[in-house]
């Protein structure tokens, strides 16, 4: 069922009042790859009355009142895209276009829409029930961070916000936690995955046990000292070795509690379990259809988190570092729903994670002991206590493609070509698996660039790789009979990359890739990454010595151009490739 977003629905339901109310900057699609929809569903399966208000109008009273106040705490979202990033392209033009929102016009998320939600709430509802923060906007925002927009540091989302808690990460666990101890007035000081505002006498008690960052006033006037913040802020995002943060706004504190344990893949396997409606409320589609429903609605989530930690993405703060995958029997329970929709044509439209092929390994220490401090699990290379092995997802893509109803499954998520190449016992094989039979013409893969120095600062393999995952790519294709090739995701202007790198990489593109890239992304400095570090600092983070970095709008679009310029030199003509701008979401 969907979760009420009218009165009428609530009369119907026989609620006199809803004990939680979500609001939320995207329209209301009933999806497990939406957040407030999976939150609201949780809540509701232990027992809550969960109402929805997408998109409110902030300029009147009529949407954010409709449901009435909450008897616990409302629930604050700007959707499943920071709203800076959903608004606004990396040259600062404002979005034409949003997925999310009825019809595809980007006119009803507002900017910094945790903020404007907030006080639209407390606008209209005097002393209201908590107000409670959540999804990627205030999960990235919950310590000071670079804003890119402001071109400047900002605090945290809560205290700008003047809500009461943040939930940050996957939410689930903390959720129904809090929800649990508001209702029966108990303490929620302690609740693992929750920040919140503290003052002087309630930090000494925590000093010892909590560790201190460098307070908002140190960070804004040191580059170094938000440096030094962001790596303690960093290496504390595991569940197993995080200690608690603390950081000094002016005479208050933001108080960050260590990171929710993972759920047991029983309890993900319950998330996707629910009775998902897979569509549109009725009240918000009759403003139109929302784009990003015509891709999630028969697309299978196999997987959550990603070590692969790239500098730009913010993925491995938000979802995490540690991979925590689905059953095979959940997954496939969830093909066979899909065949049972009307309008299921026999495609699953993908099939996946962050990054696709992540599904089914993690390292043994780091479930044990948390994720190394001092070094990456594929950076600079794949390392080998990681022991890539891609045997579950060939098996899981042989049982699903074989589910009565499901002509074809395509794997649309990025692979880590190097993690295949790693693979020296199920590498080969899975390649095989997915081009004959999950490849819709073009697989993606994400070089990002060519140059050691910058590949290093993204925090990504180096060429190598690249080119002997393509020759594998075509030989297996050619071997099959199929006239198949690679999507590529670059960058350009990203921290230390310049114009002279641009003419490199397009050189070595049209020399060893025979393509022209029509659309190459702009780096777009996501809060908390380690490149939004890099494009504020101007330095390396892990080195601390000075970086280029492009700031002028012109000379980033001038990178790009470089890649894209029908007239460039060593052009071949062949086929385009496109990407997305929305860099601290990209996976893979």
């Amino acid at each position: 069922m969907f979760l009420p977003t009218t009165r009428a629905e609530m009369t119907q339901l026989g609620w006199e009042e809803a004990d939680v109310i979500i609001v939320t900057g995207d329209s209301y699609i009933d999806s497990p790859f939406i957040g407030a929809a999976v939150i609201g569903k949780i809540l509701h399966q232990a027992g809550y009355r969960v109402g929805i208000i997408a998109q409110p109008d902030i300029t009147s009273p009529a949407d954010i009142t409709r449901l009435g106040e909450p008897r616990l705490f409302w629930g604050v979202t700007g959707g499943s895209v920071d709203s800076m990033v959903a608004n606004y392209t990396s040259l600062k033009k404002k979005r034409r276009s949003d997925d999310y929102t009825p019809g595809g016009l980007n006119t009803r998320r507002p900017d910094r829409a945790a903020i404007k939600y907030t006080n639209l709430i407390r606008q209209y509802f005097k002393g209201t029930a908590p107000i409670v923060l959540g999804g990627m906007e205030a999960s990235l925002r919950r310590v000071a961070h670079y804003d890119y927009w402001d071109d400047r540091i900002r605090g945290s989302v809560l205290i700008d916000a003047k809500a009461d808690y943040l939930i940050y990460g996957m939410g689930e666990k903390a959720i129904t936690e809090l929800a649990g101890a508001l209702a029966s007035k108990s303490a929620v000081k302690s609740i693992r995955g929750l920040c919140r505002v503290a003052n002087e006498a309630e930090i000494n008690e925590l000093r010892g046990e909590y560790l201190e960052l460098p307070s908002l006033e140190q960070v804004v006037a040191s580059g170094d000292s938000f440096t030094t913040m962001f790596k303690q802020f960093y290496v504390n995002n595991d569940p197993i070795t995080a200690k608690g943060l603390f950081q000094k706004h002016d005479t208050r504190y933001l108080v960050q509690n260590p990171p929710a344990l993972p759920l047991s893949q029983a309890e993900l396997d319950d998330v996707y379990a629910m009775p998902y409606e897979r569509a549109q409320h009725p009240y918000y589609q009759r403003l139109g259809k929302a784009k990003a429903l015509e891709t999630i609605k028969f697309s299978i989530q196999t997987h959550r988190g990603c070590y692969g930690e790239c500098n730009f993405c913010a993925i491995a703060v938000h979802e995490g570092r540690t991979v925590q995958w689905r059953s095979e029997a959940s997954i496939l329970a969830e093909a066979r729903r899909l065949t049972e929709y009307t309008d299921f044509t026999g495609y699953i439209r993908d099939i996946g994670g962050p990054t696709a092929n992540m599904y089914g390994f993690e390292c043994a220490q780091k479930l044990k002991r948390g994720a190394c401090a001092d070094k990456r699990c594929l950076s600079p290379g794949v390392c080998p206590t990681l022991k890539a092995d891609h045997s579950r997802q060939i098996s899981l893509l042989n049982k699903l493609r074989r589910i009565d109803g499901v002509k074809k499954v395509f794997v649309a998520s990025g692979i880590r070509y190097d993690m295949v190449l790693s693979d020296k016992q199920h590498g080969e094989p899975y390649l095989k698996e997915v081009i004959r039979h999950h490849v819709s013409g073009q697989m993606k893969v994400a070089p990002e660039h060519s140059e050691p120095r910058i590949l290093k600062a993204m925090g990504k393999p180096g060429i190598e790789s690249l080119l002997k995952f393509k020759a594998e790519f075509d030989r297996i294709s050619a071997n099959a009979g199929k006239k198949q090739f690679l999507t590529y995701y670059l960058i350009a202007a990203h921290p230390g990359c310049t114009a002279a790198d641009m003419r490199k990489l397009k050189q070595f593109i049209s020399r060893n890739l025979r393509i022209n890239p029509e659309q190459v992304q702009i780096f777009l400095p996501a809060p908390s990454t380690w490149s939004s570090v890099m494009y504020h600092t101007g330095k390396d983070p892990f080195t601390g010595k000075p970086i280029f970095v492009e700031k002028d709008l012109k000379n980033k679009e001038g990178q790009k151009e470089i890649v894209t310029g029908r007239d460039a030199p060593h052009q071949p003509p062949k086929r385009a490739t496109k990407t997305t701008d929305r860099s601290f979401v990209r996976k893979h």
